[in-house]
């Protein structure tokens, strides 16, 4: 005599709509963990049972947005739901779970599953959430409009379970209705007003706050006003981070001038006192000057991701993105590399397209990381006048926000390329949950501030330190004869490499100094500055000019095309080593790394010099 096989029953629904609890609520500690065959995804099953004694199969389906796969998740989730997953069966009644406090984005993939026939049951769970958060919603409705029984739950605290376990029994059993299906031609966009609409009638009452926060999207998520916006905010983030930092920088000059004129009153004539002078003060120093301008683009950032917006700002790029073959899931890893490529190139992790990851891994350089700030910020300030160029706007805070959109393009040109030939495939979908408007909390954005200062003046302690006594020494030894004509910086070891190099970089613009600023930089992006201060201390030809700024001495050397030369090196120029190695250990080989050190090296020496002699022909 064969036994009937327990009824199978799956959980669908978004990431985050609380399947997991209410799977663990239901089965307890029934349930086993496995991969599905073939693939790695995890594959979660247990036991409950109805409400008329038979017992039941669960799984827990990985949370997807679609049955349109764009992942493993999404594939199996797929796969499982229309019985074409390897070792499933096809179930025999879905569960689909929606968060009820988000219920227009979560009813959009309840409807592509209700559209398929199959016995369905609604688990609106997180009700206490959402009346929480002061909306009220009517679940039989919903259960109207959705033509399916809908079910108001509460997993984390058991409530509703009965409820579901009886409306799961009424639906195999063949007591409910099942729905007509959704049409075709309302997929994609139709799908997602059709949810808005029904999500919209089924609320009860909502509080003001909740709708402060729809009125808030329509206007930031607005497919003209969001773009503005976004720029308008950038920009104000840009011309603060000169504006907001001249006096806090004026502070540090100050102290390294004194600390300076103390080693020179205090120690004797030699090695030591050349080394803090012209290494460690003058050097790192020089450094160290940049940190108010990068904890300025911090506080931005920080206030952004804390507020709930820069979820929102990856929306608005998606279109960006989707027009150079990329998805709105770039836009946080390329984000990210604002602060540094490493953590961008680390997040690309979250991209579930190969190609699609492969391309943000290599336009993720491109990103002004905060480390090119001191760099800009020391060749703004020596060569662009500190004056208004009308309406409070500074021209210092306009080129550098210039710079970093001349970044952002080159990245979405490269990438428009790169998905074109190396990484060529299908563009992925994107759907992402915009998370509650919120006050950043002011302890959480100190502690982003120390957290960022301290890994900044740590990289000074270590690297940039590293890097400028380094080349200090290579710089000092050997010394040059008494009677020779040649300087030190010429006569030294860093010099005569710096003049071999010298040749290759002239055409666009380059001197030695900056041929030699270019070597160190490959260990960090700031050790640049530190390198120009110390070998113009060094070449100092007397205490009057070795009591120069290092803004005074760039003024004196360098011509206005080659300043910009040197700032369109630095857009494009290759990140540094880490950088490299954290590309090699994400592509699991040296392949793409050389790839992207060639082509960015090729890039950052044609910036430079169309821009060098596009400034000579203007005259400049």
């Amino acid at each position: 005599m064969m036994t009937e096989a327990a009824p199978l029953i799956v959980l669908a629904g978004n990431p985050n709509a609380g399947k997991s609890a209410l799977f663990n609520a239901l089965t307890g500690a029934r349930q086993k963990i496995a991969n599905y065959p073939g693939v790695t995804v995890e594959r979660k099953a247990g036991h409950f049972a109805l409400p008329n004694g038979r017992p039941a199969e669960l799984v827990d389906l990985p949370g997807s947005y679609s049955l349109d796969p764009t992942s493993p998740d999404e594939a199996v989730t797929r796969g499982v739901i229309m019985g074409a997953q390897d070792g499933e069966r096809k179930p025999d009644a879905i569960i689909v779970v929606l968060d009820a406090a988000n219920l227009d984005n979560h009813l959009r993939f309840a409807l592509e599953i209700i559209a398929l026939g199959q016995p369905t049951i609604i688990a609106l769970n997180m009700m206490d959430l959402a009346e929480r958060d002061g909306l009220t919603l009517d679940p039989a409705k919903l259960e109207e409009l959705l033509g399916v029984p809908v079910v108001p739950t509460v997993a984390v605290r058991r409530r509703g379970l009965e409820d579901l376990s009886a409306a799961v029994e009424n639906r195999l059993s063949g007591n409910a209705p099942v729905a007509e299906p959704v049409v075709a031609k309302e997929r994609d966009h139709g799908l997602r007003f059709q949810a808005k609409k029904i999500a919209q009638a089924a609320i009860v009452s909502e509080t003001a706050g909740r709708r402060w926060s729809e009125r808030a999207d329509a206007l930031f998520l607005h497919p003209v006003a969001g773009p503005i916006i976004l720029l308008a905010i950038l920009f104000v983030m840009f011309q603060a981070v000169f504006a907001w930092s001249e006096a806090p920088i004026g502070w540090i000059e100050q102290g390294t001038e004194i600390a300076a004129a103390a080693v020179e009153a205090g120690l004797p004539d030699g090695f030591f006192k050349d080394f803090l002078i012209e290494g460690a003060i003058g050097g790192v120093g020089s450094v160290v000057v940049f940190l108010p301008q990068i904890l300025i683009l911090f506080l931005f950032i920080l206030l952004l991701e804390a507020s709930g917006y820069m979820t929102r700002a990856a929306f608005i790029m998606d279109r960006l993105m989707a027009s150079v073959g990329l998805s709105g899931r770039s836009f946080i890893p390329l984000l990210s590399s604002f602060a540094c490529a490493i953590p961008g190139i680390m997040a690309t992790r979250s991209i579930s397209d190969p190609n699609d990851r492969l391309t943000t891994i290599l336009v993720a350089p491109l990103m002004t990381c905060a480390a090119r700030l001191p760099v800009y910020a020391i060749i703004i300030g020596a060569f662009i006048p500190a004056r208004d160029v009308g309406g409070g706007v500074g021209l210092q805070g306009l080129v550098l926000f210039g710079l970093y959109i001349f970044g952002i393009v080159g990245a979405m040109i490269v990438a428009l390329v790169l998905r074109s030939t190396v990484a060529k495939g299908p563009n992925a979908g994107f759907l992402m949950e915009m998370p509650k408007y919120q006050l950043p909390r002011i302890r959480d954005i100190l502690l982003g501030l120390w957290q960022r200062a301290w890994i900044f003046l740590r990289r000074a302690g270590t690297i940039i330190f590293a890097a400028t006594v380094v080349l200090w020494l290579m710089l000092t030894y050997p010394k040059v004869p008494i009677d020779s004509p040649m300087s030190q910086v010429d006569y030294s070891a860093a010099g005569r490499i710096a003049n071999v190099i010298e040749p290759v970089v002239a055409p666009i613009g380059f001197n030695r100094d900056m041929a030699l600023a270019l070597i160190p930089a490959m260990a960090a992006r700031e050790v640049a500055v530190s390198a120009l201060a110390t070998t113009y201390a060094i070449d100092a030809p007397d205490e009057e000019a070795e009591a120069r700024s290092l803004t005074e001495r760039l003024q004196s050397r360098w011509t206005l095309p080659m300043a910009l030369a040197f700032l369109a090196w630095f857009v494009f120029a290759p990140q540094c080593i880490s950088t490299i190695a954290v590309t090699k250990r994400e592509t699991n080989g040296w392949k793409w790394p050389t790839f992207m050190l060639v082509y960015l090296f090729a890039l950052a020496y044609v910036a430079a010099g169309i821009t060098y002699w596009t400034a000579v022909a203007l005259g400049l």
